[in-house]
């Protein structure tokens, strides 16, 4: 196989490809918008059953009560008394994909997305436990952080001599908040309940996701016992979602590119809030146009006169990785890099510890491509050798083209016995290079996965997640391609040719679509594979002056 036509099926098919998905592909069809009643009373018919005392949430038509506002040094956050909900987080760290003068809104129950942190009990004996149907009341309205942390206390109205209050803290520089319920149980029977915390949200793409840059969006798990479980709103909705279901570590999240939400039951700076793997049960479910992600937590029977709480941390916040490494075990799975995490991963651990060094990610591509590209030296060098070599027999292989014109199989031979006399591997240039995909690809996830590159600038670029401005990087993109054309054996076939002097036009249109630390990466590596790819051939070409000579 000519590396030539190797490059150009792959250019092709991955250009054909994102062009489907951008402009012919159908469009998933939008689910449908969650409905707002008016009236608390009327959605309180539909609160979570209790089932051998595992909660079971209900749909996701939602109440609008009182706005509580949170804010703090990283967040905005809106909760709301119907429910005690977390409705609306913004991420103030983090500029809007769409509108950069505003922040990140990852929590939002207005507009055209719905996405919300739910929480709730349920007993099987007492039905009048808080849900997230229920109206709490709150000391006041706004909750500013002044120290270190700041507690929002929501009361819900006793019932059977139950007193329960719900109570957030949201911490200073964390994206990590604690949700509590204290529970009193002033009854005269003792009490058996379940918990549920669970994450909300339709079955859109986010926002600002681009079709040529796909990531995953949904629910997903992480166990001990099961590793690291993606789930598709596809097979949620088809009931072949497969998941560990029952464990006393883990979390359950809802992930999206760049930014997650999760439900922990096991921090790493504490124990696990489930007594056993019977204790605590992960849900995944289509809920009425929009999908839950929750875990149920069994918690301890209450003694008549007595009182206990249940914590479950909520991380809602960007993937980052020296933050949310921290938070949990596993955690850094939630930086998707699909298939290829085995190569991905790695890389992307060199990136931030060349980051640690240079202080500036798109200064740390450029060192980690020269890394990578040092690393594959040889298996590169050895491809070159052996396009050069075949550049080198270019005219000979046209003058037995015209020697035996249509007659295919004495033109086969005789292009097989000049190979085996001037030892030339016709696959020589293509092996090296296939060898190398994995990791190539690999990279280009890892990078195209890192939150870190949002809002990181590099020279005149501002955001790094983001399309070039200017498009400077895919016009160097293009021109680096077309000037690899030259330094490779011209193709016999006239067609051939003049599809190597399109491509790099064709495919490098793409490239004013990606994020330009994407890009970055792309034409770092090019520069390199040209000048490497040169010396090579001056090289070869010096020798065989020097063979003639001599």
């Amino acid at each position: 196989m000519d590396s030539k036509r190797l490059i150009i099926f792959i250019a092709l098919s991955f250009s054909i490809l994102l062009l489907w998905q951008e402009y012919f592909a159908p469009k998933p069809a939008a689910k449908p918008a969650v409905t707002q009643q008016a009236s608390t009373a009327a959605s309180n018919s539909d609160t979570p059953a209790a089932a051998s005392n595992v909660a079971q949430p209900a749909d996701s038509s939602l109440s609008r009560g009182q706005r509580i506002t949170v804010t703090t040094d990283l967040v905005k956050a809106e909760i709301d008394t119907t429910g005690g909900d977390l409705r609306s987080l913004q991420l103030l760290k983090h500029d809007a994909a769409e509108d950069a003068s505003k922040p990140f809104e990852l929590f939002t129950d207005k507009g055209a997305h719905l996405y919300v942190a739910q929480t709730g009990l349920v007993s099987a004996g007492n039905a009048a436990l808080p849900t997230h149907k229920t109206v709490f009341s709150a000391e006041k309205t706004a909750y500013t952080l002044q120290g270190d942390k700041v507690e929002i206390k929501l009361t819900a109205p006793e019932a059977n001599g139950v007193k329960v209050s719900k109570v957030y803290t949201f911490h200073k520089g964390s994206y990590l908040i604690d949700v509590r319920y204290d529970i009193v149980n002033a009854g005269t029977t003792p009490l058996t309940s379940t918990a549920y915390f669970r994450l909300l949200r339709d079955g859109k793409a986010p926002e600002g996701e681009s079709r040529f840059a796909q990531t995953f969006t949904g629910p997903a798990v992480y166990t001990t016992e099961g590793t690291f479980q993606k789930v598709a709103f596809s097979d949620l909705d088809k009931g072949k979602a497969e998941y560990v279901k029952n464990s006393d570590n883990g979390w359950v999240a809802m992930l999206q590119h760049y930014f997650m939400s999760a439900w922990i039951l096991k921090p790493l700076d504490g124990k696990s809030v489930c007594a056993n793997a019977q204790a605590c049960t992960f849900q995944l479910e289509p809920k009425n146009g929009a999908y839950s992600a929750a875990a149920m937590v069994n918690v301890a029977p209450i003694a008549a006169g007595q009182s206990a709480s249940v914590t479950v941390p909520l991380y809602a916040g960007p993937e980052e990785y020296n933050t949310i490494t921290k938070v949990a075990d596993g955690m850094a799975y939630a930086k998707d890099f699909g298939k290829v995490h085995i190569f991905a991963s790695p890389l992307f651990w060199l990136l931030t510890k060349l980051h640690s060094m240079v202080q500036n990610w798109g200064w740390a591509i450029i060192l980690l491509t020269l890394i990578v590209k040092a690393v594959f030296y040889p298996l590169t060098a050895a491809s070159y050798r052996s396009m050069a070599k075949m550049k080198v027999l270019a005219p000979r292989l046209e003058n037995l083209k015209q020697q035996y014109g249509d007659d295919r199989m004495k033109f086969q031979q005789a292009v097989m016995e000049m190979y085996k006399t001037e030892k030339v591997n016709p696959l020589g240039g293509c092996l090296p290079m296939l060898i190398q995909i994995p990791v190539f690809i690999g990279l280009y996830w890892a990078l195209l996965a890192s939150v870190e590159l949002r809002q990181a600038d590099w020279l005149y670029i501002a955001d790094l997640a983001r399309p070039d401005p200017f498009y400077i990087l895919p016009a160097l993109m293009a021109i680096t391609m077309f000037a690899q054309t030259f330094l490779n054996p011209p193709p016999a076939d006239p067609m051939q040719a003049k599809m190597m002097k399109i491509m790099p036009v064709a495919f490098s249109v793409m490239f004013f679509f990606f994020p330009a630390g994407l890009v970055l990466y792309w034409v770092v590596n090019n520069l390199l594979s040209i000048a490497q790819q040169w010396y090579v051939n001056k090289s070869i070409e010096k020798a065989r002056k020097l063979a003639l000579q001599s």
